[in-house]
């Protein structure tokens, strides 16, 4: 057995040992022995045969005291590489390829559930989605041993404890890591497997969870809920009642059903199987055993690792480039040079401008450019004027707007703006008036006070413009004035004018903008002397000499494009070609070719494009390479040029490219170049690489790797220091600290060549211009301020400067932090250019539970399979997490071309986060793990030993806390006891009323036109009674005491078919009839409730009898198994000989079936002394009389809304104006008419009516107010309920009819349940509901604690309602049944005289149920028979009084305890975390959660278009992290209305988990959180 991961082999133990072993295991189930101790006994029992123990990981062990089938999958362990035998082999550019292939390869063997989308979501329809890749669960061997023909079943009885496994599967999922081996059902303890025949049975079955309830312990426990692994439930916990099928919930008969009885061959549970499989790998170790139990739920901090590997280097010196050359003669400035060039040698080639197909458009000279930057600058300075001043003053600022096609017009407009002293800020040209970051660009023009902008004619004509034909006005933009600089528009400068431009010195010459990394677009000013050093220096480091050609890829009105191909170009009469954007989207070669016929000396490019051009270099034979001394790479500190670079030498150097022509560069918008490679006759050292552990990387530690290939960072130098430049590398967070020589830092630069400030924000500029490094002892380097320059990096051998990555990409999670860049280039080394379009991928992270999370988005290729993206984001998934040890918090796919874009067509990173975060991405795929990323959640609360209920009530009362105990009005006092007695049958008051009152009104019914269509008084409703009666003694042939189905719409028959039943003694049962529409789901229930009800007859109208015999409904039921059904349209007026009298008022009265929220059918008996006790105490606190009105828009089939309709009006005599809710679907507006024409005092609604008002009628206030609709009359309307109130329906119905006259008190709440349909009331009487704020956190802990409105975490609890006349409540502990404080939280126990009598169930197994009707207090009164609702809550002293002077006593209902989730250790109510799923998104229309297994999965119905249904996956899953600290496994995305809803308005959340788990909920999307 070892080999199948069991520690420990029971044969060959004595038989002595063995036993002492099995009274261990009962001693621990019998709670006789802590687990503490029961360990410590175990452990000294095996001392003696423990020596084969020695190996096994010492948490196995403590996991599987059980030698059952435990399953442990064989993970290879991660092969070493071979040892290389060259060491060049390590510098190969593909390592990083090959290093994911590798990392991909260990990881073959894993499976994942694969997203399901419906098709029409799918961009491609062909492809089969539906199939999952493999059910088969999660290796090779488990399903190997699914074989046919095992004896399954037999052995299987014989193991009555949950497979062990099972604990695997619950401490690999990160929600519930501290699961010990408790069983997860009362009472069963697993116990010794009998056989290896059973082992292997149950291991044959381990892909398909089964539960087998054979311990006689279990017979009526609820389905065993995994999602904790710590919940020993006692038995007073409620039972469940019957389930939907009828059978109770603990029976299931067949053995290879779920937990819930669902067939596993089921699709969604197949997936979910295999999302349990990947959970079963722990990913972390699993938490040490704690116990917290406070509500600062602490977030775990992560503490570093003590092996991290920490600094050990000296600490770094600053480095000092070479001085700048004195002897050669430099211009005085760059305008000097200009003038110089212009006037001496005006045909001088400076700028060649490209079209789109390569062809050269125009060349300007030094002389043209020289000229038209005059012209420009005499007519900004004379030209323009605005009342008679002129407009720009010297030193105003800008803008220079111009497409990247034109770089001629630019480069007037830059020069035209330093002679005319004014300041360019160029940007992007803005192509619609929401771009990408558009707004922020917007923001730095107000900011600089820009009010001119420079453009050609052409771009102009293209800008958006307003209806008035002007240029649009751009959001977030100031006010600009667009002026064309073509040259008909400019004006000749005089002869004798000359611009009194002074270049020199610290005035600022340019703006350049930069994007942060929250997207704040920011302006580095650049001065005049700066700009001159800069342009020197770069001369001296490249060896610029005269009349060179460069050829200039990058954009030239920013960084280096700027630097080299507009300014430093004219200072040494250089030629520029300048190849646009477009024309290498549609050639990549265009520049090499240009190198080679120009015979171009120098190229700038950035890696991005010598990729392109590899991609497309096939069929060129003829260029030629070696006239380039230098190829300059932009870009050569992001960690995949160094592949480019590599790969680009190796096509290349067969065509004349020198190896030491490349010359990757690094560069920052502060410090302007940092530094740059120079070829070996300027004086370089031979180029370097490091390959550095990406592990000790994310520590900020630069260890060179020399054996483990896979998960390593290989970079290249990016050269010297400038000239004349000197460089540090100083700690990148808090004090700039000198970093040790093997610690990676920021790079810090001085130099009279960097920028000088952030334009106009003087708090970061100080940061970052005017940084002063120190070294360990505190003393400043240098007294001259250094410039930050947002690089990472450190400095090697030979004083080569190393960049490892951005600041801006820096992403800190926990202890470590990784570089978004290096994590891009890990996913473009997954299959590269099969998947990823155009390599477009964005990595950033978001904050979310304190951490940063990894978000990477990648948009896929056109052609692009379900399949085939699936695969690639696990890979991916599979790749990151290998070389980088770090998990990716949600991957997701977009179309080809849909991530908002860069000016230059990369990706615009903070547009994409911002646009993640609002939701508005719309990927097509999505795949999150939080399971694995999300370490830091608290830890799981285990339950306390408790307290015994005798110490709870003493503590209580030492700590002068009332015992929560409250009553309604006491009966006795108010009214003679002789009217109660003869009110004790209601059958007897309907007679009294049709003799003393005939023709007063009872009833009006209403339709959807708000006309009457049927009444009834006392005489006629009696009359119908009768003949009814008569019917069912003479068609029906019934007798005294038997069953009625009364299946009729909303209207008098009703109420006359249930008087019938009771004038001849048969006991009724409302059933709500079948749609007509959606039989095959209504009609099944309606059978049911017939047949568990044992009716022995249906009345029903003609109408229905042919819709329950018709050919539609026998494909839904059986028809011919109804009983006798009776259609009481067209019965004989006859008159029964006596009306039956019950013997004793504790006879049956009627029997009132529902459905509860957790989808289970209970019926409940109500006696004759319980209904009319019920209809006094409604009477009592409504102040109900015959000349009343009141109306009710119910449903009249089950609890308070069945009383409300049927029986209230015959006993107090008030008039009930009916109004069916379904009317309301043709006529939103009927009730609050009706309301307001019949002047109700009193109403009662449902939820769902309440907010099909406060969603149809919104707008329409104003017209009901002309239609004269007026609520003023109202005292109290009333929400009948059976759950926590909904305060925000309450109060927007509130608010949006106070219009009408609503008065702002009148809405309430009522709560009733099961046990008994009405405890509380509002009425027309006493105080107003009160509400008061809780911790929610406090709540999950079974906790109440009041916090101030407002607070964080705080929830608000309305009151339900005054509690009725003669009914008392007391609040319960659940488990120990003892009595609870004021302002404690336990289950609402109630006694009142209008009690049910108890369950009615088919089975008869009342006993079974006994306790939620009879039960008795543990401690304190212990004489007093309670019934338990059910629902947690608890009840609070007010200062408030009440009617009879006493101090209020306010009932705050929190939720059923059936429907609260248990996870974590802690109890959560679906409904809170539904109210943060609801908030997160604008598209979630509803909502609602459940669990499964131990995974909490989320429904959410989508209200807009399917393509946008994956924004709200990782909404979803924030949100709920976020507020509850809970993990989402599943997350389900429908259409509106698939969420089932009773006819409460109440959400049916286990009818809804059970068509999940059998796939009949037609999703949008299914997203299995990782």
């Amino acid at each position: 057995m070892a080999d199948r991961g069991c520690p420990l082999d029971v044969a060959p133990l004595p038989a002595e040992v063995r036993e002492s072993l099995a009274e261990l295991e009962l001693e621990l189930s019998e709670g006789d022995i802590t687990q503490k101790g029961y360990e410590k006994k175990r452990a000294k029992l095996l001392a003696r045969y423990v020596p084969l123990l020695q190996g096994v990981d010492p948490c196995l062990q403590a996991e599987n005291r059980i030698p059952g089938p435990s399953v442990t999958t064989a993970v290879p362990k991660p092969q070493k590489s071979r040892p290389t035998s060259s060491r060049d082999e390590r510098f190969r550019s593909d390592v990083h390829t090959e290093a994911v292939q590798a990392a991909l390869a260990k990881y073959k063997e894993r499976k994942m559930p694969m997203p399901s989308k419906r098709r029409s979501v799918l961009v491609h329809p062909s492809v089969e989605t539906c199939t999952p890749p493999d059910t088969s669960s999660a290796s090779e061997d488990e399903g190997s041993l699914r074989r046919p023909g095992r004896p399954t079943s037999a052995p299987l009885q014989s193991h009555p404890s949950v497979e062990p496994w099972l604990d695997r599967v619950i401490q690999g999922s990160s929600t519930s890591s501290s699961a010990s081996s408790t069983s997860s059902h009362p009472g069963g303890r697993p116990t010794a497997a009998p056989s290896a025949a059973t082992a292997l049975a149950a291991h044959a079955h381990i892909a398909t969870f089964i539960w087998v309830f054979l311990s006689k312990a279990d017979l009526h426990s609820a389905p065993p809920d995994v999602t904790t692994g710590l919940m020993e439930r006692p038995h007073c916990e409620r039972p469940q009642v019957a389930s939907v099928g009828g059978v109770p919930r603990g029976h299931r008969g067949s053995v290879l059903d779920t937990a819930d009885g669902v067939p596993v061959n089921s699709r969604v549970s197949s997936k979910i199987q295999q999302l349990l499989n990947t959970l079963k790998r722990p990913k972390r170790p699993p938490l040490k055993e704690f116990f917290v139990d406070d509500f600062e739920e602490l977030l775990e901090v992560q503490q570093p690792d003590p092996n991290q590997p920490k600094p050990e280097g000296a600490e770094v010196v600053v480095l000092k480039g070479e001085p700048l050359a004195m002897g050669t003669p430099w211009p005085p400035s760059l305008l000097a040079a200009l003038q110089r060039w212009g006037t001496t040698q005006p045909k001088a080639p400076c700028l060649t401008a490209l079209d789109t197909a390569g062809k050269a458009v125009y060349t300007l000279t030094y002389g043209k450019l020289w000229t038209r930057s005059l012209k420009l600058a005499y007519t900004l300075l004379n030209k323009l004027t605005s009342k008679n001043e002129p407009l720009l003053k010297p030193g105003d600022r800008v803008a220079l707007v111009f497409p990247n096609s034109d770089p001629v017009m630019f480069m007037v407009a830059f020069y035209g703006c330093l002679l005319a002293e004014l300041v360019p800020v160029p940007i992007e040209v803005p192509l619609t008036r929401k771009d990408a970051g558009s707004q922020q660009v917007g923001f730095l023009l107000g900011s600089c006070g820009v009010a001119l902008a420079l453009t050609t004619e052409a771009c102009q004509k293209g800008l958006p413009k307003s209806q008035t034909g002007e240029v649009a006005h751009f959001k977030g933009w100031p006010p600009l004035a667009w002026l064309v600089i073509d040259g008909k528009h400019l004006a000749k400068p005089p002869k004798d004018w000359h611009p009194a431009a002074q270049d020199t010195g610290a005035g600022t010459a340019y703006i350049e903008y930069r994007t942060s990394k929250e997207g704040s677009t920011v302006g580095v000013t650049v001065s005049h002397a700066s700009l001159l050093a800069q342009c020197r220096a770069l001369t001296q480091a490249c060896g610029y000499s005269e009349a060179e050609t460069l050829t200039n890829v990058l954009d030239f009105k920013r960084d280096a494009g700027l630097w080299h191909g507009v300014l430093t170009s004219v200072m040494n009469r250089m030629h520029v070609v300048s190849i646009p954007y477009a024309l290498m989207k549609a050639n990549p070669l265009s520049w090499i070719q240009k190198v080679c016929s120009y015979k171009a000396h120098a190229a700038l490019v950035k890696s991005r494009d010598m990729h392109w051009s590899l991609l497309a270099q096939r069929g060129q034979r003829d260029v030629s390479l070696s006239s380039l001394r230098m190829l300059i790479v932009a870009d050569g500190a992001n960690p995949w040029s160094i592949s480019s670079c590599d790969a680009f030498l190796n096509v290349f150097q067969s065509r004349g490219l020198r190896p030491e022509a490349i010359c990757p560069c690094a560069s920052s918008p502060e410090a302007l170049t940092v530094a740059i490679r120079r070829p070996p006759d300027l004086g370089g050292p031979p180029p370097r690489k490091a390959i550095l552990s990406m592990n000790g990387l994310s520590y900020g530690v630069i260890r060179v790797d020399t054996e483990e290939k896979l998960s390593v960072l290989t970079v290249q130098d990016v050269g010297q220091v400038m000239p004349g430049a000197s460089v540090c590398v100083v700690k990148v967070e808090g004090t700039p600290y000198l970093c040790k020589t093997d610690e990676v830092g920021e790079i810090c630069v001085h130099s009279s060549a960097t920028g000088t400030a952030y334009y106009g924000l003087l708090g970061i500029t100080k940061n970052v211009f005017e940084t002063v490094p120190i070294t360990s002892g505190g003393a400043p380097v240098s007294e001259r301020p250094f410039t930050r320059t947002g690089l990472l990096g450190f400095i090697g051998p030979d004083s080569l400067v190393f960049v490892v990555g951005k600041l801006d990409g820096l992403m800190a999670v926990g202890v470590r932090r990784h570089s978004a860049d290096d994590v891009v280039a890990t996913a473009l080394a997954v299959e590269p250019m099969k998947f990823v379009y155009r390599g477009r991928i964005a990595v950033f992270s978001v904050s979310v539970l304190h951490d940063d999370r990894i978000i990477l988005v990648a948009e896929q290729r056109p052609d692009a399979s379900e399949e085939d993206s699936f695969q690639w984001m696990s890979r991916v998934l599979q790749a990151i997490d290998s070389i980088h040890q770090v998990g990716v918090y949600c991957l997701a796919l977009v179309p080809a071309n849909t991530l908002p874009k860069a000016p230059l067509g990369g990706i615009h990173i903070s547009e994409t986060k911002q646009r993640f975060l609002e939701g508005t991405l719309h990927p097509c795929n999505v795949l999150m793990c939080p399971h694995t990323c999300v370490t830091n959640l608290p830890k799981p609360r285990q339950k306390q030993p408790d307290v015994g209920p005798a110490s709870m009530i003493v503590g209580n009362l030492v700590a002068g806390k009332r015992i929560a105990q409250a009553s309604g009005r006491e009966l006795a006092h108010l009214e003679d006891s002789d009217q109660a007695r003869k009110f004790l049958f209601l059958a007897d008051v309907l007679q009294w009323r049709a003799h003393t009152t005939p023709d007063h009104p009872l009833f009006v019914l209403l339709n959807a036109k708000g006309s009457v269509t049927s009444t009834a008084t006392c005489v006629q409703l009696h009359r119908r009674a009768e003949r009814v009666a008569a019917a069912l003694m003479e068609k029906g042939r019934l007798d005294a005491g038997d069953h009625v189905a009364l299946v009729y719409p909303p209207g008098v028959d009703l109420i006359a078919a249930f008087y019938g039943c009771l004038y001849c003694g048969c006991v009724p049962v409302t059933v709500r009839p079948p749609h007509p529409q959606n039989l095959a789901t209504t009609l099944p229930t309606v059978k049911m409730i017939v047949e568990v009800s044992k009716s022995a007859c249906v009345l029903t109208t003609q109408a229905i009898t042919r819709l329950l015999r018709s050919k539609e409904a026998a494909a839904a039921v059986d028809v011919r198994t109804w009983p006798t059904i009776l259609d009481t349209d067209d019965i004989p007026k006859k008159k029964v000989a006596s009306i039956f009298r019950p013997p004793s008022p504790d006879v049956l009265a009627y029997l009132d079936f529902s459905v509860s929220t957790t989808g289970i059918l209970a019926g409940v008996k109500m006696s004759h002394a319980a209904t009319s006790a019920l209809c006094r105490s409604i009477k009592l606190q409504c102040e109900l009389y015959p000349s009343r009105q009141i109306a009710i828009c119910l449903d009249p089939y089950c609890g308070l809304g069945f009383a409300l309709w049927c029986l209230c009006s015959v006993y107090s005599g008030h008039q009930s104006v009916l109004v069916p809710p379904l009317e309301l679907e043709s006529n939103v507006s009927l009730w609050l008419s009706a309301v307001s024409q019949y002047k109700a005092r009193v109403t009662f609604c449902s939820y769902s009516v309440m907010e099909m008002c406060t969603k149809g009628l919104g707008a329409q206030t104003g017209a009901l107010r002309m239609k004269g609709v007026n609520l003023s009359c109202v005292r109290t309307c009333m929400v009948v309920a059976e759950e926590r109130p909904r305060i925000a329906l309450t109060q927007s119905f509130s608010k949006l009819f106070k219009d009408l006259g609503l008065p702002a008190r009148a809405v309430s709440t009522t709560f009733g349940c099961r046990v008994n349909v009405a405890i509380c009331l509002q009425g027309t009487a006493g105080p107003d509901p009160t509400t008061v704020y809780v911790d929610m956190r406090a709540l999950r802990h079974d906790r109440v604690r009041l916090v101030e409105r407002g607070s964080p975490h705080s929830l608000p609890l309305m009151e339900s309602g005054k509690i009725l006349p003669g009914v008392k409540v007391i609040i319960a502990h659940t488990e120990t049944k003892g009595p609870l404080g004021d302002s404690h939280l336990g289950e609402i126990w109630v006694s009142s005289p209008h009690n049910a009598t108890g369950y009615y169930t088919v089975y008869g197994e009342e006993a079974l149920h006994a306790d939620h009707f009879s039960a008795r207090l543990s401690f304190g009164d212990t004489q007093t028979i309670w019934a338990r609702t059910g629902y947690l809550g608890f009840l609070r002293r007010t200062e408030l009084t009440d009617a009879s002077g006493e101090r209020h006593d306010a009932l705050y209902v929190v939720g059923s305890l059936d429907e609260t989730l248990e996870l974590r250790g802690m109890r959560y109510h679906p409904i809170d975390i539904e109210t943060s799923v609801v908030r997160a998104h604008r598209s979630i229309a509803e909502c609602a959660v459940f669990t499964w297994t131990n995974l909490l999965v989320v429904v959410v119905e989508l209200d807009g278009l399917e393509q946008d249904a994956l924004d709200l996956v990782a909404l979803v899953t924030n949100a709920v992290l976020e507020e509850h600290l809970l993990v989402v496994g599943v997350v389900v995305i429908v259409d509106p209305g698939v969420i089932p809803i009773n006819s409460r308005g109440e959400k049916q959340r286990m009818h809804l988990r059970d068509g999940f788990l059998a796939d009949q909920l037609d999703p949008i999307y299914v997203a299995y959180n990782m």
